[in-house]
């Protein structure tokens, strides 16, 4: 069942102390934003037609999120696909298929949407697998529609982005530390988005 407006506006935070570790990454994440590449736009394309290819009827949706989705927006390098499938849990569905078609897997979150993650190393790429009544993908949604579509939010998020990375990197921190620096931004944008849905006062 799609999850309800009530649903999609509460805030879900993953708990990193439940996170169920499957294996490292054999290459390191770049800490490092890029300006914007128009290619990326088929960089998706070609991962969703392996993904499809790979999984079938299993791969109820696939879609575009994070920085890359947007034109024009700077971004880290990768290529952040959110993939819906019938039931996350149902590993023997839809792992080894990932895998063989080039997706790593490195951890499952049974308590934040029974959220699944995978890497790719060439091209780069972070596959977060949900469930059809998962909120996050549909926030991730929200957000990216709402910075298509304004520029003065998409910009705010640019000098955020760049200016959580600068204090990151000096301070020698990890991708969570980075994330959790634009959290406030994001959140703010996210609000208005909800507001122009409907979905709060």
């Amino acid at each position: 069942m799609a999850p309800t407006p009530e649903e999609i506006v509460r805030e879900c935070y993953d708990d990193p102390a439940l996170v169920e570790r499957v294996a490292h990454r054999t290459t390191p994440s770049k800490m490092e934003i890029v300006e914007p590449d128009p290619a990326w736009p088929q960089t998706f394309a070609a991962l969703k037609a392996l993904i499809v290819d790979a999984l079938g009827p299993t791969a109820v949706v696939v879609e575009h999120t994070g920085s890359t989705s947007v034109p024009g927006l700077p971004a880290k390098d990768i290529i952040d696909i959110d993939l819906t499938v019938p039931d996350p849990t149902d590993e023997a569905a839809y792992v080894a298929r990932l895998e063989a078609a080039g997706f790593h897997f490195l951890l499952r979150e049974p308590a934040w949407h029974q959220h699944r993650f995978f890497c790719r190393y060439e091209p780069t790429a972070n596959l977060h697998v949900f469930g059809p009544d998962a909120t996050e993908p549909v926030r991730h949604r929200i957000f990216r529609d709402w910075l298509r579509s304004h520029p003065e939010d998409k910009e705010l998020y640019a000098e955020t982005k760049r200016e959580a990375m600068r204090a990151s990197s000096q301070s020698g921190e990890d991708m969570m530390q980075y994330t959790d620096r634009k959290d406030a931004v994001v959140r703010g944008i996210l609000q208005k988005a909800f507001r122009s849905l409907g979905y709060i006062d």
